[in-house]
C-alpha cells in the first residue's frame, strides 16, 4: 500500500511550466480523432477486446439556464417536450447499440450534461428503466449523476435513489452570491447542505462538489470563504477546476467582463489557499483538480496502485470498457476511441439513418497503446516502473522513449521528477504540474503546435 499522495507549492516552478496542455483523459487526445474512423472499427474493437466489464455514460444535453462560465456541450430550454424527444432517440441509439455489449456487464455508469436533472422525475425513470432492460447490470456497482441544486425539489434524491443512482455530484461553483450573478448561477445555500444531508440520510455511498476558481469577481479572500464552507459541508469527493477563459471559443464567456476577473496570481492564491485548506482537512490530493476523503473509494484506489483515468475523468473501474450514449459521448472500447456526433440535429439524423450516431473516432497503434499506459500510471499513481512496461510491452523502455527522457531532463533537474533504479516518480512540488510531466511523452503535442487549444495547467 502506497503513502497517500503529498504535495508542495513552489511559486517559481509554477510560473515557469503554466503553460496550457492536454487534460489527458484520453491518449491520444481527441484532437486526434477523425471522421475516417468508422462503424467497422467499432466493431472490431468491440469484437478483440479483452474485458467483459463495461462502463455506460449517458451525455443529457439540456440545461435551464446558461451559466457564462460553460464550456459544455448543452442546449439552453424550458421546453420538457425536447427531452421526450431526446428520450426517444437516445432509445434508438441505446436498442441499436446494446446487443454488442450482450457478454458484458455494466458495473459503472454516470450521467453528465449539460443537466441530468433537467429530466422530470418520469423521464428519468423511464429512461433507467429502458437501459437496465437492455443492458446486464451487475447488483453492485457505481451509478452516479450530475445534479443542479437550482431547480429541483429535494425529493428529486428519491427519485434518484428509486432509478438506482448511488452516487451524486452537485455544481456548485462557488458561494459568493456576488459571484453567482456575474457567472448567471444565483442558487441556494441552504439547499445544497439540504441535498447532501438527504443524500448520506437515504445511504447515497458518495457526494461529490463542483468548484470553480478563476471566475470574475472571485478573491482569493472571498473563494477562501467558499472553501470554509465546503470543509463543513464535508462531501466526500471534490472537483476544485481552473476557469478557462476562451470567450472568442465559447459565445456565452463573452458577458463576461474582464475588468472582473481576477488575476493570474490572484488565480495562483485562491488555488493554494484551496489545496492547504482542504488537504488540512484530511482530504486526499488526487490529482490535478480532485480531492477525496481518505476513506473514498478514490483515495483508496490511488494507494493501492489501482486508480484509473478516462473520460469522466479520475474513475475506479479499470478493467472497464466505455460505451458513450446520446450526443457527443465518447466511449472507449479496446484499442479505440469513438465519439458521437456533437449537434443535436446532425445526431438526429444519424440516428434516423442508422440507429447509432458514429462521428469520429480513432483505432490505437501500439506505440498509442505503449505510451497511453505510461501517461495514465503517471497521472494517476505519480510514478512509473520502467520495467513493468517493458514486460508489458516488450520493449527496451531507455532506447524506446530516448527522445521522451531528453524532454524529461529539465523537470529532473528542477527536482520535480526523479528516475533512480529504473523507476521514475515525481516529487511532491511535481505532482500540481503532472500534465507537463505527461507532454513529454506525448508524441503528438511534440509534432504539432496545439497549446492554444488547450488550458492552462493551473
Amino acid at each position: 500500500m502506497k503513502q497517500p499522495t503529498q504535495i508542495s507549492w513552489d511559486q517559481s516552478m509554477i510560473e515557469k511550466y503554466n503553460y496550457s496542455g492536454p487534460r489527458y483523459t484520453s491518449y491520444p487526445t481527441a484532437l486526434e480523432f477523425d471522421d475516417a474512423f468508422t462503424e467497422q472499427d467499432l466493431l472490431t474493437s468491440i469484437k478483440n477486446s479483452k474485458t467483459d466489464k463495461l462502463s455506460l455514460y449517458v451525455h443529457i444535453p439540456f440545461c435551464a439556464k446558461l451559466c457564462y462560465y460553460c464550456g459544455c456541450n448543452k442546449i439552453i430550454t424550458r421546453h420538457a417536450h425536447k427531452a421526450d424527444q431526446y428520450i426517444e432517440y437516445l432509445a434508438a441509439e441505446i436498442i441499436k447499440r446494446a446487443p454488442l455489449f450482450k457478454h458484458y456487464t455494466v458495473t459503472q455508469m454516470h450521467w453528465g450534461g449539460g443537466t441530468p436533472t433537467f429530466l422530470s422525475p418520469e423521464q428519468i425513470l423511464k429512461l433507467t428503466a429502458l437501459i437496465k432492460a437492455h443492458f446486464n447490470f451487475a447488483e453492485v456497482g457505481e451509478y452516479s449523476i450530475e445534479v443542479d441544486p437550482r431547480e429541483i425539489e429535494l425529493s428529486m434524491l428519491d427519485t434518484l435513489k428509486e432509478a438506482g443512482f448511488n452516487r451524486v455530484s452537485i455544481g456548485v461553483q462557488d458561494f459568493n452570491k456576488d459571484v453567482q450573478v456575474a457567472v448567471n448561477r444565483e442558487q441556494d445555500e441552504q439547499f445544497i447542505f439540504d441535498l447532501i444531508a438527504k443524500a448520506k440520510a437515504l445511504g447515497f455511498v458518495s457526494t461529490n462538489v463542483d468548484l470553480i476558481y478563476g471566475l470574475p469577481l472571485q478573491t482569493p479572500e472571498t473563494f477562501a470563504q467558499t472553501i470554509a464552507r465546503i470543509i463543513e459541508l464535508s462531501p466526500d469527493r471534490l472537483s476544485v477546476f481552473n476557469y478557462a477563459h476562451l470567450p472568442s471559443r465559447f459565445a456565452a464567456q463573452r458577458k463576461i467582463k474582464d475588468v472582473d476577473m481576477p488575476s493570474p496570481q490572484q488565480k495562483l492564491d485562491m488555488l493554494h489557499q484551496t489545496i492547504e485548506s482542504l488537504t488540512g482537512a484530511g482530504y486526499q490530493f488526487i490529482g490535478m483538480d480532485h480531492f477525496a476523503k481518505p476513506n473514498d473509494e478514490l483515495a483508496k484506489l490511488q494507494n493501492a496502485g489501482k486508480l484509473h483515468r478516462n473520460f469522466q475523468g479520475y474513475t475506479t473501474q479499470e478493467e472497464c470498457d466505455l460505451l458513450g450514449l446520446g450526443v457527443s459521448s465518447i466511449s472507449q472500447i479496446g484499442d479505440c476511441y469513438a465519439q458521437n456526433q456533437k449537434d443535436i440535429r446532425p445526431y438526429y439524423e444519424a440516428i434516423d439513418a442508422n440507429g447509432h450516431a458514429l462521428w469520429k473516432g480513432c483505432s490505437l497503434t501500439r506505440d498509442d497503446e505503449i505510451r497511453r499506459a505510461v501517461i495514465k500510471q503517471i497521472i494517476c499513481h505519480f510514478d512509473l516502473d520502467m520495467a513493468k512496461i517493458e514486460a508489458a510491452f516488450d520493449i527496451q523502455f531507455e532506447s524506446y522513449f530516448a527522445e521522451d527522457l531528453t524532454l524529461l531532463k529539465t523537470f529532473i533537474d528542477d527536482k520535480l521528477v526523479d528516475i533512480s533504479n529504473r523507476k521514475l516518480s515525481v516529487s511532491a512540488t511535481g505532482r500540481l504540474l503532472i500534465r507537463n510531466i505527461c507532454m513529454c511523452f506525448d508524441v503528438y503535442y511534440r509534432q504539432k503546435a496545439r497549446q492554444q487549444q488547450f488550458s492552462r495547467v493551473i
